[in-house]
């Protein structure tokens, strides 16, 4: 949350439209934009992170220590602002959101058995698969303790469906883990649950906030979905291309851990015998004892998988934006528009 809070205090002091060193291009003028309730949200976050109980206390120090780039509380904040919200709940639920995605980073890092995140030692590699575990749930039931203080059955639902599909996407995909024969509408469905219908949470409930008519409402939840497919195909592409130093854990982990994903899913489906085998390989070994990271890049490079993947990337960013020609030009709206599009140029 550091990193995060000294993006915000730059970017609120500076002109809209430049950019700050080492930020994606236009993140800083979205920022600034909820620069003060971005704020806001890093001190809530921050509060209910704190325990009585000392083991709690220093878990949620290092959580926060961590990072992030708060893609889905900027999502709340922007749509709210969107659509004239004027109240203080939108960061309330911001944090809400923030919570239900560090509960979930948490408990991915167990079922994956990985050993970092965001270039420092995971939760379950420090404290243990138990200890962890406990800590996700912890995460979850503080989430939905926040939300009740605003005493709204509407959200409560929302959260609730949210959490449900999340849950069901982790299921799915552990059943189809080490699975070659992973389809790309497996895949897709997969993402939509474990990520997408966060992001679309994250919107619809800024519209149900300020009020916002049914059918701005859908409109805000369908820009939230294609928003949440783009960032996690770009996020498994970024496996791939990514520098590890940036990348905070080494490349092509999505594939040691089981996991096949859409430039590997596009690959296979071209039938070459060898390709599949290599693959297979590290399947098996869940690791990468007989095939290197490398010979994989260079498969999916060479193949043009990754490019066709980046391409799946921009017509969900596309449909993202299309989604908000219901709404009147205004900063906030011009802000979401240019998310998709941070969202695809990023780097890490």
């Amino acid at each position: 949350m550091t990193d995060l809070a000294s993006r915000v205090k730059a970017a609120s002091s500076r002109p809209a439209g430049r950019s700050l060193a080492g930020s994606p291009p236009g993140l800083p003028a979205v920022i600034a934009l909820v620069a003060d309730k971005l704020s806001r949200v890093e001190e809530e976050c921050h509060r209910n992170l704190r325990s009585e109980f000392g083991l709690i206390d220093e878990l949620g120090l290092y959580l926060a220590e961590g990072g992030g780039k708060r893609v889905r509380p900027i999502l709340l904040l922007l749509s709210a602002q969107m659509c004239g919200y004027t109240g203080d709940r939108d960061v309330l639920f911001a944090s809400v959101f923030e919570f239900i995605h560090t509960a979930t980073l948490v408990h991915d890092d167990v079922i994956d058995q990985a050993d970092l995140r965001r270039g420092r030692g995971s939760m379950n590699a420090r404290w243990g698969n138990g200890l962890t575990v406990l800590l996700g749930d912890y995460l979850y039931i503080k989430s939905m303790n926040m939300a009740l203080v605003a005493d709204d059955i509407r959200i409560i639902k929302i959260l609730a469906t949210i959490t449900l599909k999340m849950i069901e996407g982790e299921l799915i995909a552990d059943r189809r883990r080490s699975d070659i024969d992973l389809s790309e509408a497996e895949y897709l469905e997969i993402i939509r649950r474990k990520t997408a219908y966060l992001f679309s949470g994250c919107s619809r409930v800024a519209g149900v906030l300020a009020g916002a008519d049914p059918e701005r409402v859908e409109a805000l939840a369908e820009y939230g979905m294609n928003l949440g497919m783009a960032f996690q195909i770009v996020d498994d592409l970024l496996d791939f291309t990514a520098d590890e130093s940036v990348l905070g854990k080494p490349v092509a982990s999505d594939l040691k851990e089981g996991k096949l994903t859409l430039p590997l899913i596009y690959q296979i489906e071209k039938g070459d015998a060898t390709e599949r085998a290599l693959v297979q390989a590290v399947l098996d070994d869940r690791d990468f004892k007989t095939v290197s990271r490398e010979e994989i890049v260079a498969i999916l490079r060479d193949g043009h998988s990754l490019e066709r993947t980046r391409a799946v990337a921009r017509a969900y960013a596309r449909r993202a934006r299309e989604a908000l020609r219901v709404f009147d030009p205004c900063p906030a709206r011009d802000a979401l528009r240019s998310l998709p599009e941070f969202v695809i140029s990023r780097e890490y």
